[in-house]
Formats: C-alpha cells, sequence, structure tokens
C-alpha cells in the first residue's frame, strides 16, 4: 500500500506542470468571479459615493449594520425569511426523498420513465411564468380555483391578496416545482445500492416498508444529510425573483424578506453602503449556521461536509 502511495506522489510530482496546467481555467474563473468581488464588500463599512469610488469613500465603521438592526425591517425581514425557509426544510425537503423511493419502487422501467418525465418538467419553468400560472389560477375574476369556489356557493378569494397565504403558497408552489429535480440525486444514490440486499431481505420474509427502512434510507442518509446541511446554510437566502414577483401592497408584511428588501433600498433606493451592509449580515448568518449545522451532523452521524 505504502508504495503505491509513493508510486502515485511521484506521479503527481512528476505531472505538476500538467495539473496546473488543466486546473488554471477553474482556478481563474473561481478568483474572478468568487473572490475578486469581495473587494466591494467594505462598502458595508464606508459610507460609499460612487464618484469618489471604494478607498476614498468616508469609513462609517458599522453604523450601516447598526441602523438596519434598529429599524422595524428588521424583525420584519428576518422573520419572514426564516420562516419560509423553516417551511421549505419541514414541507419541501422530504418530497424529493420520498419521490425517489416510489420511484425506485416500480418495475417498469417505461413507467418510471414516464413520471420522472412529468415531474422534471415543472422544474424547467421560469419563475415568471410559474407566478403567472399562479395569478392565473388564483384570480379573484378569472381564475379555476374560484371558478370553482363559486359554483359551489362560496365567495371568491384573493389568494395572492392574503398575508396569510403567501407563505403556503411560496412553499407549496415550490414542492410542485422542484421534487422531481431534486430527487435525481436521490434517485442516483439508490441505483447504487447492490440488489443482493434485497434478494436478501426478501428471502429473510421482509416486506416492501421494511426493504425501505431497513435498505433505502439508511443507503441515502449521507446524501440526505450533506444536501440537508446545505439547505441549512441557506436558510437566509430565500430567493429573490420568486418572493418580489408574488409581492403586493397587501402581503408586504409577510412577502418582504432580506433579499428582495437588500434590492429595494441598495438598488433602487441608492443606498449602496446600507444594502451592502444588509447583504453581508445576510451572509455572515448563513455561514454560522452552515458551520453550526455541519458540526452538529459530524458529531450525531460522523457525516459531514468537511
Amino acid at each position: 500500500m505504502s508504495s503505491m502511495r509513493g508510486r502515485r506522489g511521484l506521479g503527481t510530482r512528476a505531472n505538476i506542470e500538467l495539473y496546473l496546467f488543466f486546473l488554471m481555467p477553474t482556478l481563474l474563473i473561481i478568483l474572478l468571479f468568487r473572490y475578486w468581488p469581495m473587494y466591494g464588500v467594505q462598502i458595508a463599512f464606508r459610507n460609499f459615493i460612487p464618484t469618489r469610488g471604494f478607498w476614498r469613500s468616508p469609513w462609517a465603521g458599522l453604523d450601516h449594520f447598526m441602523r438596519f438592526f434598529r429599524s422595524y425591517k428588521f424583525s420584519v425581514t428576518v422573520r419572514n425569511t426564516l420562516l419560509i425557509s423553516l417551511y421549505q426544510l419541514i414541507f419541501a425537503f422530504p418530497f424529493p426523498v420520498i419521490l425517489a423511493i416510489m420511484l425506485h419502487q416500480v418495475a417498469d422501467p417505461r413507467t418510471r420513465r414516464f413520471v420522472q418525465t412529468i415531474t422534471y418538467a415543472p422544474n424547467f419553468i421560469s419563475i415568471v411564468v410559474l407566478i403567472g400560472l399562479l395569478n392565473l389560477f388564483l384570480s379573484p375574476r378569472i381564475g379555476l380555483v374560484n371558478s370553482v369556489i363559486s359554483r359551489l356557493g362560496g365567495e371568491p378569494i384573493f389568494f395572492l391578496g392574503k398575508p396569510e397565504l403567501f407563505k403556503p403558497l411560496y412553499v407549496a408552489s415550490g414542492i410542485w416545482q422542484g421534487t422531481g429535480w431534486g430527487a435525481i440525486i436521490y434517485i442516483a444514490a439508490l441505483s447504487g445500492v447492490s440488489p443482493d440486499l434485497y434478494e436478501a431481505a426478501i428471502i429473510d420474509g421482509a416486506n416492501r416498508f421494511k426493504r425501505i427502512w431497513y435498505i433505502d434510507l439508511p443507503s441515502i442518509a449521507p446524501t440526505i444529510i450533506i444536501l440537508l446541511i446545505l439547505n441549512t446554510g441557506q436558510m437566509m437566502s430565500v430567493g429573490f425573483e420568486k418572493a418580489f414577483l408574488m409581492q403586493n401592497p397587501t402581503n408586504l408584511d409577510t412577502s418582504e424578506v432580506i433579499s428582495t428588501y437588500v434590492y429595494k433600498v441598495g438598488l433602487v433606493g441608492g443606498q449602496f453602503s446600507f444594502g451592502a451592509a444588509v447583504g453581508l449580515f445576510n451572509a455572515v448568518v448563513n455561514l454560522f449556521l452552515l458551520l453550526v449545522v455541519n458540526r452538529i451532523a459530524k458529531r450525531v452521524s460522523e457525516v459531514s461536509l468537511f
């Protein structure tokens, strides 16, 4: 074993220039588009004036952060962002796992491919089209849902105008759109399970539920944990486009999230330093959550990102 490792090390050192040549484009892309933009983060600590640039704009320290923490929008945006992300973790996260396990139990390959195609398709619908469909189906005047309600003797409901319905609609539409695509990685993990395990379980008298519980779920448990860690690390990053397109004056108290607030104050309002401070706060909280959940997962299951 040690001799094999030694030969591999010699081979790597002998071809170091070749490895660097292949890695150079990737490293340049990462440096240019991931690390170089961090140079602009300093405006969160300055009173940024575009005509004076980054370095000549006066320092503001933590003033923009304190302004955000003391504002009314702090509690509103943080609460809405965390609640939407929490609802997605609780209700949306299990659906791809369930779909993958159900498809794995289908014996007929044509039926499996048909169901996969049907469930994958919504992922390729743009967010703009998705919100347009929501407005069309839920319209209080011409919407299909309200037409059914009216025929049953009820009063039309302005679904997108009710603050209490914003989060359920946001999460439910996300489940419909993303379940099939999210199941791909679990289907790939299940395809690597040895058929011998299923044969042995059948011989031992295990029914389908027990095979799922004792074979399928343990086989994809590391994948579930890794994706759970990644999703938890994005709890403060609710998608801007969907939330912004679903917003209207009547549901703003429950639909205003950090990303839409940063857009309004930073780009529309021209408060670049304040918007950068709010965005940096968002990124730091995400990093903290990622590290904490990764540490917990490593202690509990010995599966982690690092």
